[in-house]
């Protein structure tokens, strides 16, 4: 390791409700934080958009509230990014074309309905790994191919740059000179081949993308350039790690070695499991994704169980209910009560991710009597997180061959005590939480200490992760979760009937 004197690496966090800015150590802790929240808008059912005009704000206003507690100076630049995402902007000025798509968003589900009646179903997941959903990119530039002619008359002609946000808050950060992103992010689009790591021309044929307007592919962690002073706050460092965040969160949980697990818990819940060189295929549900890509080229592959709302149901008690004023609050609330008393919450807000795969799935709360207090729907809602995640594990069990001794977790919702309780409790395995709940960040720092010589090997960051609590399981009847799968089964399909 080189021991950088009074340098520290900058780790931009850009998830899907907030951006984190990180400073981490040369010896890889986190010495100060910044957050800034943006908002989500909702112009119809199943459509979820983003300003990046407003990303780009809370970039820097987390940022600097990041610098204003360290000393140290930035020598290395790391972003990871909420991923699928899609993103359009003016290569001059670079402001916005028009809000971007979310990966939450559910407007393809017909387009998705008619790909698969067509028969293209197979040969897609065989390219990709993935399957044909709205959550994944090309569906998206696909719409607004269709939808927004304005714009994507402006994408063919070369004007406006499309891309995912790391793409995005790279143009940012360098004045428009680049137009990357890395192989995890591309690895999510439906666009990329798996077998090649290139951009596919098929795929792009299939969704009527231009390749010449796709990002340049570069591997996770390595210099890129260097972020423009005038435009990012004074700061000219090497832009060195990008990574989407899940792949990031199993980088900073050191997850370098075939069979390491995390789960993280932010917006949505995704278990991915590294497995080595080759990617693994799966047929029930499970996701074939790039890991991470070294300097030299080569691939580590990871599968992945995807769930996509966890955290996010919490704060929709917040926003959406009014029942709690702060997402920490859910665990006292929840704790006021011994169980959820009948009630089942399925918080299918955004249709089902694995196993089911639902676009059409809405969210459904069932068991509701006289007796109902909030509190029984703030615990129906740590009890749905837990029971999504356990259908994650038996499926990685199932299908991906892979049987958790322990579940590594991670993410903001993983800081409630009773959530990791429950989940030890439904899984039947411990629940060992990590020191470091930032580790999405702390993953993107990682990268890109890697990338400028900070850390000469993934070896040196394997004894970096420490536990904050290992949750031991009790007894628990398999009735809860049997429950659980019958309301999902009540919950699909209902955006269609």
């Amino acid at each position: 390791m080189h021991n950088l004197f009074n340098q520290g690496i900058l780790a931009i966090d850009a998830g899907t409700t907030g951006v984190t800015a990180l400073v981490v150590s040369t010896a890889g802790q986190i010495v100060a934080q910044g957050y800034s929240e943006f908002p989500q808008y909702f112009p119809a059912d199943g459509q979820v958009e983003h300003d990046l005009g407003e990303i780009w704000s809370a970039t820097l206003t987390a940022t600097r509230a990041a610098l204003a507690k360290t000393d140290l100076t930035i020598g290395a630049i790391g972003i990871t990014n909420q991923r699928e995402t899609i993103c359009f902007w003016d290569r001059e000025t670079l402001g916005a074309a028009r809000r971007a798509i979310v990966w939450q968003d559910r407007r393809t589900a017909e387009l998705c309905e008619q790909l698969r009646r067509a028969g293209h179903e197979p040969k897609v997941t065989e390219l990709t790994g993935l399957r044909l959903d709205p959550y994944f990119s090309a569906t998206k530039l696909a719409w607004v191919r269709e939808n927004d002619q304005q714009t994507w008359a402006q994408v063919i002609s070369g004007r406006v740059a499309i891309g995912t946000i790391d793409s995005y808050l790279i143009a940012r950060i360098t004045r428009g000179l680049q137009h990357v992103t890395d192989a995890t992010n591309a690895s999510r689009t439906l666009l990329y081949d798996l077998k090649t790591g290139t951009w596919d021309r098929w795929l792009c044929d299939l969704f009527g993308v231009p390749i010449d307007a796709l990002p340049e592919i570069v591997s996770s962690y390595g210099v890129i350039d260097s972020s423009d002073a005038a435009s990012f706050l004074g700061i000219c460092a090497p832009i060195a790690g990008i990574a989407g965040d899940q792949q990031a969160a199993l980088v900073g949980q050191s997850g370098f070695t075939p069979g390491a697990a995390k789960c993280t818990y932010g917006t949505g819940s995704f278990l991915l499991v590294h497995t080595g060189a080759k990617p693994v295929a799966s047929t029930r549900g499970l996701l074939t994704t790039v890991a991470l890509q070294h300097l030299d080229g080569r691939r580590d592959f990871a599968l992945e169980g995807s769930v996509f709302v966890t955290g996010a149901a919490v704060q929709w008690l917040r926003d959406g209910l009014g029942i709690i004023d702060s997402a920490a609050e859910v665990e006292a609330l929840a704790r006021s009560v011994p169980d959820a008393g009948g009630v089942v919450f399925v918080p299918a807000l955004t249709g089902l991710g694995a196993p089911d795969w639902d676009p059409s799935a809405r969210g459904l709360i069932i068991g509701i009597t006289r007796a109902t207090t909030k509190a029984h729907i703030a615990r129906a809602t740590l009890d749905a997180i837990a029971y999504e995640v356990v259908d994650l594990v038996e499926l990685m069990r199932t299908e991906g061959g892979v049987d958790l001794s322990v579940l590594a977790v991670d993410g903001g919702a993983a800081a409630n005590d009773l959530l990791c309780q429950i989940q030890a409790d439904t899984l039947g395995i411990p629940v060992d939480r990590s020191a470091q709940l930032q580790t999405t960040g702390l993953g993107a720092a990682f990268l890109a200490g890697l990338g400028t010589g900070v850390w000469d090997s993934t070896d040196e960051l394997i004894n970096t992760r420490r536990s904050s609590g290992i949750f031991v399981p009790g007894e628990v009847s398999p009735e809860g979760h049997e429950r659980w799968r019958d309301a999902v089964k009540r919950s699909m399909n209902w955006a269609s009937n």
